[in-house]
């Protein structure tokens, strides 16, 4: 896989001179696909990163006899904090500015900083007709498709819509995948979150329904705790739009720690949520978990995962963990899946299911990481897709 990028473009806003990025790592079909984020320090190493990391989730997904066929990775980045007043003038401009890429040959959504109802709004007043139409002439029949799509993120469950929780869906199904392969039962199993956002808050909700106690949740003000498990759903309830928790749903046995304390929890599972390069060379020492669950994109950096190798703790990687979402938007666009939570669910624990025991029976064969051996696996399926669909 080459390691240059095919595109890499930079934007400086003229009203307040932020800066924002695109990188599209590689084409398939003429077609890019990878979400916007919007965070105060976003780099355009950073955007270039994690546009390859796309890249490797859509090839894992491929599935000959499926009619969504992966698209290439790309992803945009805008350096501005999504909660200051100026946010949302510099997302309106930058998608202006992105208006001949998106339109033609990048497909984007909601990332870390921003939801996927503002980045429509805004697609909107930028004069876009949808944030994903450069995959429009792909399908083969593009009114029922955009109908079917529209349906599906118009459902709701138990007050969280479908979109916000295919994607936690999928990092619930990796970590109970990983915690059946090596026989730790649901109900011992502790987990800690950082993150309590869209994908922190579907991945707690649907953990602490299959058994397992949620025991620390970190967001923007700090980590709340409770030994004997936290009260998911209230504190989902009770979530701004930035996932901070308001503090007067805690019951007497909550408690708050500081804002890291999510990482020195002492549980089984450790889900980062929330931004990348979290969990560093020196504070990985604190991890006491036995299993990492990269939620985040790109939480646990490269030195420190070698170091929690050797201690004996396994990271199972973004390119597979939080891969649910981008591969729901297409199943349910191309019509491998309908408008229905159930349906859609099940898609996407089989999915996972699958490409979890494939990597780590990999890992095993191999002696390697997970995440090595993710990554030799994308290497095997991109030429096979390059075979079939061409290099661009």
């Amino acid at each position: 896989m080459s390691t240059a990028p095919l595109l890499s473009v930079g934007w400086t806003d003229h009203v307040t001179g932020r800066r924002g990025h695109l990188v599209v790592d590689r084409l398939v079909r003429g077609v890019a696909s990878g979400g916007l984020r919007m965070r105060e320090g976003c780099t355009a190493e950073e955007v270039a990163g994690l546009a390859r990391g796309m890249t490797m989730k859509e090839a894992l997904h491929y599935d000959p006899s499926a009619r969504y066929v992966p698209l290439g990775g790309a992803k945009g980045g805008i350096d501005c904090d999504p909660r200051s007043p100026e946010a949302y003038g510099v997302l309106v401009r930058y998608l202006r500015a992105m208006r001949p890429y998106i339109e033609r040959f990048w497909t984007t959504g909601e990332d870390l900083g921003l939801t996927q109802d503002l980045v429509d709004r805004a697609a909107a007043e930028a004069g876009l007709v949808s944030s994903v139409q450069a995959v429009y002439p792909l399908l083969d029949d593009e009114a029922a498709a955009r109908a079917r799509l529209a349906d599906a993120f118009a459902l709701e469950v138990d007050g969280i819509g479908l979109d916000e929780l295919v994607g936690g869906c999928g990092v619930a199904e990796a970590a109970l995948a990983a915690l059946d392969r090596a026989g730790t039962p649901y109900g011992g199993a502790r987990v800690s979150v950082q993150g309590f956002g869209t994908m922190g808050g579907a991945t707690a909700r649907f953990l602490a329904r299959a058994g397992l106690r949620v025991v620390a949740v970190a967001d923007v003000k700090g980590t709340i705790v409770n030994p004997e498990g936290l009260d998911v759903e209230a504190l989902l309830a009770a979530r701004d739009a930035h996932g901070a928790v308001d503090r007067a749903v805690l019951r007497p046995g909550d408690r708050e720690e500081p804002g890291d304390a999510w990482l020195a929890a002492d549980v089984e599972v450790l889900v980062p949520a929330a931004v990348s390069y979290a969990v560093d060379a020196a504070n990985q020492e604190r991890v006491r978990a036995r299993l990492i669950v990269e939620a985040a994109n790109m939480p646990v950096l490269p030195e420190a995962e070698q170091l929690l190798a050797a201690r004996g703790v396994t990271v199972l990687p973004d390119v597979v963990v939080n891969s649910g979402t981008n591969a729901w938007w297409w199943w349910t666009l191309f019509g491998d899946v309908e408008a229905d939570a159930e349906a859609a669910f099940d898609r996407v624990r089989r999915a996972m299911r699958e490409l979890v025991g494939l990597m780590l029976d990999r890992a095993e064969a191999d002696g390697t990481t997970p995440r090595a051996a993710a990554h030799a696996l994308v290497e095997e399926r991109l030429p096979v897709i390059a075979e079939r669909y061409g290099w661009y």
